[in-house]
């Protein structure tokens, strides 16, 4: 049984349909990427699975459970968790105070609990370990999608809902945001990712779909579909 089954999953905004009958699977311990240009409903997925928009059809079933109309809050609870388009950390609370908003809705049954999960963060992200008095707004675009990861990360998350962590970094700092979150899979945490940096995405990705307006259009492999010559002239600019 997959961990998250999507099955005919519509979205509207009034009369404008923006996702028509999507279909995707993740397992457990899986690392799944959306790929697709902008408008293509990409962020629109990702809201949807969290709760923020509600389903003009379809299903969506967590662990063997049906969260379709589920509350975003008890999704949170159930361990779906999602660190936003555009980062959104809180700019006028420290690091810290944004770490700890993570865990706010999903708290730790011990403080040794709550000291081992920070502990792992800020192994994933030193740089967060050494400004945690850091006020949010004051860092760095890297730095600032490190501690909305992290954030999430304080959750606990089972399955982890990464959009777009890559927009707006400068070439070294994705890979180094790419290479951390490999490292969350490979120790456990199941990644949903979307993201327009195919090239980094399909190359680290279990498997991958690919969404045009709305639609799954492919999906397969992430190795796969980055060798295929369609993704390469549509996404990577290579005829």
């Amino acid at each position: 049984m997959p961990l998250l089954e999507i099955t005919d999953m519509t979205v509207a905004y009034g009369r404008i349909e923006a996702l028509h009958s999507v279909s995707l699977t993740v397992d457990e311990g899986e690392l799944v990427t959306l790929i697709g240009a902008n408008g293509a409903g990409k962020t629109t997925t990702m809201r949807a699975i969290s709760g923020v928009h509600p389903l003009a059809g379809g299903s969506i079933v967590f662990d063997g459970r049906d969260v379709t109309k589920m509350k975003p809050h008890l999704r949170v609870h159930e361990g779906i968790i999602q660190a936003p388009e555009g980062r959104g950390v809180f700019a006028g609370m420290t690091v810290m105070e944004n770490l700890e908003m993570g865990c706010f809705a999903r708290t730790f049954k011990t403080k040794a609990e709550h000291d081992e999960t920070l502990e792992r963060v800020f192994t994933f992200f030193p740089r967060l370990a050494e400004r945690r008095t850091q006020v949010g707004g004051t860092m760095s675009g890297g730095e600032q999608q490190m501690l909305a990861i992290g954030r999430a990360l304080m959750a606990r998350p089972r399955l982890l809902l990464l959009d777009e962590p890559s927009m707006g970094l400068a070439p070294m700092i994705i890979q180094q945001i790419f290479r951390i979150i490999s490292e969350i899979n490979k120790q456990g945490t199941t990644v949903l990712l979307v993201e327009q940096n195919a090239q980094q995405a399909l190359s680290r990705s279990d498997r991958a779909y690919v969404l045009e307006t709305g639609s799954v259009v492919r999906s397969g492999p992430g190795k796969e579909l980055l060798a295929d010559p369609a993704i390469k002239d549509a996404y990577l600019g290579v005829a």
